[in-house]
């Protein structure tokens, strides 16, 4: 079993007298190591992880057996329709009964999210890494929360197989808030999770900062799957960082662990995502990789002015393209960078002129930072002296 019962804390949350089930599973199992027992589970417990079991699949509250289970209060006001809080702890009784089912230890693990459980699922070679990614991916992109509880019942028994825990409590919190404003906390959380480096071995430094290397630096055109994986990409446009499930595994974002359990959106991860998204819009159709460190945005543009001049529309298509840079380089923030970005991009991707996208990322990190009030002049003028140097020559 991965857990460490010992270390368990089934304190209840604040604003709770009773622990839910799940934590008294593992108070009951402590409290018999405790006494000089064999370390197991009560008939209450077993009995009752059987209840649980029966009703997984069926509507909240139509078992009588799971009634006292419940932790969430009911509303005495005769409404017919049963709290969400009430319906998302059903669900998760019934997966921690599915979950519990002929493990020796308790499967509660506080501070195992889904995502850091599927990754240990991915660690253990139990199953290949595609597989896991499918099974995580169904379950993100889940339409509502009876469509999410679906795929979780088909998960949890694998990583009962595979003896690895969950924070159950962390899950109901999540199920509770699938259908609201908070899923996009939920995903990336999950996302975060699942792509946790972690610390490397010792002598292994090298090999972890090959992998860690950002996407656009390591991307093979030749690879058979690269069409899949750019498509992949150029869904996550205009979507919030770090809740395309599709784009998780592609992440290179380094993150302490408390942030990635609480799906933090920093600016590294935003400037990341984005730089994905034009990337992948810029790569496409070309064979060459068009990640070329030192072309900077206004080496880029000088580069097509100069084919501009070239061309048959003269004068009128150099002075679009002027103003289109002229109008990139005012941008108020991050935000309205990336949305210029969006638009020249396929002017980049038609005259197949190269990008430094390590170069792209650092400035939508920084070109609003309060921290660095002199990072958006900074850019400006290097781009616009890279701008009219490249127009120039010859």
């Amino acid at each position: 079993m991965t857990t460490t019962p010992s270390t368990f804390s089934t304190r209840p949350a604040a604003g709770r007298t009773r622990p839910f089930f799940w934590e008294e599973t593992v108070q009951d199992w402590q409290s018999a190591r405790a006494e000089g027992r064999r370390p197991e589970f009560s008939e209450y417990v077993t009995r009752t992880l059987m209840a649980l079991r029966e009703s997984a699949g069926r509507e909240a509250g139509t078992n009588p057996a799971m009634r006292s289970v419940h932790r969430a209060p009911l509303p005495d006001d005769g409404c017919d329709r049963l709290p969400d809080r009430y319906i998302a702890e059903h669900h998760t009784l019934t997966l921690f009964g599915l979950h519990q089912h002929a493990a020796s230890e308790p499967v509660h693990q506080p501070d195992t999210g889904l995502g850091t459980a599927c990754l240990l699922l991915r660690r253990s070679e139990t199953l290949t890494q595609a597989a896991v990614q499918r099974r995580l991916t169904a379950a993100a992109t889940a339409q509502d929360l009876h469509e999410l509880v679906q795929h979780l019942q088909r998960l949890v028994p694998l990583l009962r197989q595979t003896g690895i825990g969950l924070d159950y409590t962390r899950l109901f919190r999540e199920l509770t808030a699938w259908d609201g404003p908070d899923r996009n906390r939920v995903l990336r959380s999950w996302g975060l999770q699942y792509t946790d480096p972690g610390t490397p071995a010792t002598g292994d430094a090298e090999t972890a900062d090959r992998e860690r290397a950002p996407y656009w630096v390591t991307f093979d055109p030749g690879s058979p799957d690269a069409g899949a994986e750019l498509a992949a990409l150029r869904s996550g446009t205009g979507r919030e960082p770090g809740t395309v499930a599709a784009m998780w595994p592609f992440h290179r974002t380094r993150m302490a662990s408390e942030w990635r359990n609480k799906g933090s959106l920093t600016r590294d991860l935003a400037a990341e995502h984005t730089a994905l998204t034009l990337f992948a819009r810029h790569q496409q159709t070309h064979h060459r990789r068009m990640h070329v460190p030192g072309n900077s945005p206004g080496t880029a543009a000088g580069l097509l002015l100069r084919k501009a001049a070239a061309g048959s529309d003269g004068k009128a298509a150099t002075a679009a393209l002027e103003r289109r840079f002229g109008v990139l380089l005012t941008s108020a923030d991050a935000d309205e960078l990336a949305m210029h970005l969006r638009s020249f991009i396929p002017l980049l991707n038609q005259a197949g002129a190269e990008l430094d996208y390590d170069l792209l990322r650092t400035a939508l990190r920084t070109w609003d930072d309060p921290r660095r009030p002199d990072a958006a002049t900074s850019f400006r003028q290097r781009w616009d002296r890279d701008f009219h140097t490249t127009a120039a020559s010859t």
